[in-house]
């Protein structure tokens, strides 16, 4: 990727008057939004469109079905009327969320929620530069400095007040023409990082499960666990159920509510069917457990893992299982457990629920003690190489992103000066 240093810049700045914009190219005018935009809020009623769209990770999407489910034709009609090059904006809620982009460029006709604002670009501005422009100012987090009311919500009055630049339209597709193929460049690097990360951690899980339940001798007699998803074991380890390898806690699970949770914020841990989703000022527990999710779409999505480990001080909701294990060797157990496919104990495809007297039922190889620790300690040795490579790429995506961040705010700030060479690279 070049470096934005070695990019060149106008010949002449100027003093914006914005504090957050500091100094523009000498050239660049700056007007109140009202110039660029207007709000639009053409309903659907007559049903003109069926396409609902959401605003998801900064892109106009169409939703899928099984995310309709619930709504009636009907309540479409109250949905707005979204038309190409439309932007779509969040403007709910910034008090509390400062991590989700609230900006989107839409690229087909269809209809979406009004509790979006949509923004309809006037004559004599590129829809994708304002969008490219707006994606920056939520990025750099500028969008929180405006709002009203308790949750700091936007509104139209905001974006009519927000200094949009005025540059001639050739400069504004020429800065979005440049951005459209340079962030594709990013996002395709950072694709390809996400998907070695993928395979690395799909090689350490392999790796892993094969020690867990099948040890590390490749010599050693092997026997039939009359279990799928385990296969052979070796033939002097033992098999037995989670009712009797475990203690169960779910009677110490407390739900809180949402609404109780506002008004409990605190450093503790909240946990879940999915692991944390919020943190409280008190905590339940104080040591080292196996969660297991007991209910929700993520029993067959499985978007994230349906067994994983608590430590420290935490509190547990009544959506998961709480277990502990009997036997020497947490570290053993806790891996052994997050590599299980639970899709069998599942019942209900609705509400699908892994209940306690199936997961209960749910049979594990149990090694001697010996070979437990020596388990543990292998995985304890591959695991920093594994994770340090995974870490390595982690951090290569991060700066993928904020080069992508500071490229889009520098270009449609006039940072840098996007010429029609740099486009043709």
């Amino acid at each position: 990727m070049e470096s934005l240093a070695l990019m060149p810049r106008y010949e002449a700045y100027k003093d914006s008057g914005v504090e957050w914009l500091g100094d523009i190219p000498s050239s660049w005018e700056l007007k109140p939004g009202f110039v660029a935009f207007s709000e639009s809020k053409s309903n659907n009623k007559g049903m003109k469109e069926n396409t609902v769209l959401s605003l998801s990770y900064g892109h106009i999407v169409v939703k899928p079905e099984e995310k309709l489910v619930g709504l009636v034709p009907e309540s479409f009609e109250t949905y707005q009327l979204v038309e190409p090059d439309d932007i779509i904006v969040r403007c709910t809620d910034l008090q509390n969320d400062k991590v989700s982009l609230r900006t989107g460029l839409a690229k087909n006709k269809g209809i979406i929620t009004n509790a979006y604002l949509n923004l309809r670009v006037k004559n004599g501005f590129d829809a994708r530069f304002l969008h490219y422009y707006l994606h920056a100012l939520d990025t750099t987090k500028v969008l929180y400095k405006f709002g009203s009311g308790l949750r700091q919500n936007l509104s139209f009055l905001d974006f009519k007040r927000l200094p949009i630049f005025e540059i001639l339209e050739d400069t504004q597709k020429l800065i979005a023409n440049y951005l459209e193929k340079k962030t594709a460049q990013v996002d395709e690097a950072i694709a390809i990082k996400e998907q070695q990360i993928s395979l690395l951690k799909e090689r350490k899980q392999i790796i892993i499960q094969q020690a867990v339940t099948q040890g590390l001798d490749p010599n050693v007699p092997m026997k039939d666990s009359g279990v799928d998803w385990i296969g052979k074991i070796p033939a002097h380890w033992n098999l037995m159920s989670l009712r009797y390898a475990f203690e169960f806690l779910n009677s110490r699970r407390v739900p809180i509510s949402a609404v109780e949770r506002e008004s409990r914020q605190g450093v503790y841990p909240y946990y879940g069917a999915s692991g944390v989703i919020d943190y409280v000022d008190d905590y339940i527990f104080d040591e080292d457990l196996i969660l297991i999710a007991e209910d929700g779409a993520n029993l067959l999505s499985k978007s994230t893992p349906l067994a994983f480990v608590a430590t420290g001080k935490y509190w547990v909701n009544n959506h998961a299982h709480i277990i502990k294990p009997k036997f020497h060797g947490f570290k053993y157990w806790a891996e052994l457990l997050s590599g299980l496919d639970y899709t069998v104990f599942i019942s209900g495809a609705a509400q699908p629920k892994l209940t306690r007297d199936r997961l209960a039922s749910v049979l594990v190889p149990v090694p001697p003690k010996d070979e437990i620790q020596e388990i543990i300690s292998f995985i304890e040795g591959i695991e920093p190489d594994l994770n340090r490579t995974i870490d390595i790429q982690k951090s290569q995506i991060e700066k993928l992103k904020e080069y992508k961040t500071t490229l889009i705010n520098s270009a449609v700030t006039g940072k840098i000066k996007i010429t029609p060479e740099m486009v043709e690279q």
